[in-house]
Parts: structure tokens; sequence; C-alpha cells
């Protein structure tokens, strides 16, 4: 079993910190979850009641995954050994991940110094600021950076860890307890389009249709052109509409969804590379091993080992 263990620090986000308890710890499935805290005992949050934790920080040095949930201290300081912890548990080997503001204790303890990483929105330009070794990005979901990885703001720790889980142990057993807790099991976009900015027209809006229309036919040779003559408007302007509800561009979406529809196929069936690659619209085996690696790290055939070897 992976045993996953939140840290929660003063002043917690009690959504943060259920968002790991309840996709690690309430379904079915290769985990084990436990939270901690500096000590034992209680924590206080950011909504007004307290959360009893049982154990200390002796937690850490049995975890095969850290997450640290967003907090709200009175100042970013963290105690030393809060911090020692955090680089014990990671140089040992363990998945050092972070929702929201934990991404600076994360930080803090050095463990995202020459790596991409990123906030909440709201926090991104004060992490970038107070950690100039970091390179943040504020437009995304999630940061995968293998053995450390962060999240934007609340509810994208759900994304993360849906990822988490989907790298862990598949499509399908993310898409069961997205199911369980009725979410998407995968959100387009990044955070950019949840920045406070004023609604488009109505004019502008209403291009889900054009994208399930898409997904249905992932199989032909798409392009961001017939996407367009679907929507009804110039490539210019889907262009323009479809970021703006999605944080994306048209062509890395759609690029997205046929890697997510090859990885699929490697988990559920027995097809080879080049039957992959045409039932997800990448044409030949090269074209996929190209997206694939970019999008996963790995090859088709390394993952379908993995799933089905």
């Amino acid at each position: 079993m992976h045993r996953v263990v939140a840290l929660a620090l003063p002043n917690v986000v009690a959504f943060d910190l259920s968002v790991p308890a309840q996709v690690f710890g309430r379904y079915e499935g290769p985990y084990v979850f436990e939270a901690c805290a500096e000590r034992a005992g209680r924590v206080a949050t950011t909504t007004g009641f307290s959360v009893h934790v049982d154990r200390g920080l002796e937690a850490l040095a049995e975890a095969d995954t850290v997450i640290v949930p967003g907090f709200d201290p009175p100042a970013w300081e963290l105690p030393g050994a809060v911090l020692a912890a955090l680089r014990d548990a990671h140089a040992r080997g363990a998945r050092v991940g972070s929702i929201c503001t934990g991404a600076f204790a994360l930080a803090e303890a050095g463990l995202l110094d020459g790596r991409r990483a990123t906030t909440h929105w709201a926090h991104a330009a004060r992490l970038a600021r107070m950690y100039p070794a970091v390179e943040v990005d504020a437009e995304v979901l999630y940061v995968d950076e293998g053995d450390v990885v962060t999240s934007a703001g609340v509810a994208a720790g759900i994304d993360l860890c849906l990822h988490l889980v989907r790298r862990d142990a598949g499509a399908g057993a993310a898409n069961a307890i997205a199911r369980q807790i009725v979410v998407a099991p995968h959100r387009d976009g990044g955070q950019a389009q949840f920045v406070d900015a004023p609604l488009p027209a109505d004019d502008e809006r209403g291009l889900a249709p054009t994208r399930a229309w898409a997904l249905d036919r992932l199989r032909e040779p798409l392009s961001v052109a017939a996407m367009a003559v679907h929507a009804g408007c110039s490539e210019r302007t889907f262009a323009r509409r479809f970021r703006s509800e999605t944080g994306t561009t048209p062509l890395q979406w759609l690029l997205r969804e046929r890697v997510l529809h090859a990885r699929r196929l490697l988990e559920a069936t027995d097809l080879p590379v080049e039957d992959v690659a045409c039932e997800a619209g990448f044409g030949t085996a090269a074209s996929l091993r190209t997206h694939f690696r970019r999008s996963t790290a790995t090859s088709p055939v390394a993952y379908w080992r993995t799933f089905r070897g």
C-alpha cells in the first residue's frame, strides 16, 4: 500500500486538508491515508474550527507521498523541525506535494529551487518574489515535476490528487474516484480562467458543444479550422473564445485529449501501438510516441507494460 500523509500546518485550509483525505483515504485503492502536524493534537483551521490529528512529524518518515495543504499563518516562517522533516522525507525518496499556499512550505524547505511550481493565482507573485530560485507558473492547475508536485488554489487540489492517482494506478482508477466524488476526472485549461476578470459577452460563450463534437471524432484528422467551422466563427475568434473558456489553446487541448484517449486504450486493451495511434488520431506511431512522451515522460510501450504487461 502507498502511504499518503498530509501535513496540517497551523491555520490549515480545511478544504485543502479534506481533498487528499477524500481522494486517498475514502475509497478502495492502493492507498493508506493519515494526517499529521508538527505535534499530535489540535490544529487551527482558517474556517473557525480546529481539527485533531493523531500523529506528529514522525509520520513523514513513513510516507510514500507527503502533501502540504494550504495554510494561512500570520507570517510565512515555519519551524525548523517542519522544514527538516520535509527535506528528510524527500531525501529518502518520498514524493512531496502541495495544495494552494502549501507551496510556500516546500519553497521554504528549498524543495522547489530550480523547479517549476504553482500556487493560488492570488499568491503567485508573492511566491516568486520571496523565492526567486523557483519558476512560478501562475496559469496552470498543477505542476508535476516527478518527485515534487504543486497545485493551484483550493479545488485545484482535486485535480492534482486525481492526477497522482492516474499516474500511480491508471486512468480507470482516477475516473472511478472522480465518479465517487462527483467531479470531472480532468478539467480543461488552467487557473487563468478563474482569475478575477470581466465576464465575456453572451455571444462569446458556449464552445462546450464543439469540444464534445471533437471528442467524438478524435480518430479523425481534426484541425482547429474544422472546429472553428463547427462553432460557426473564424479561426481567430474561435481561438480567442476557446482560451477565454478553457485557459488553453484549441491545439493544446486537442493534443491533450488525444494523449488521454491513448492512455485509456493502452490501459484497457491489447491494441498494438500503431492501432492506438490511429484510434487516438495521431496517425502514426512516431507521432504518438512524440506527444505521449512529452505529456507523460514515458513511451507508449513502457506505459502499456506498466498496466497490461
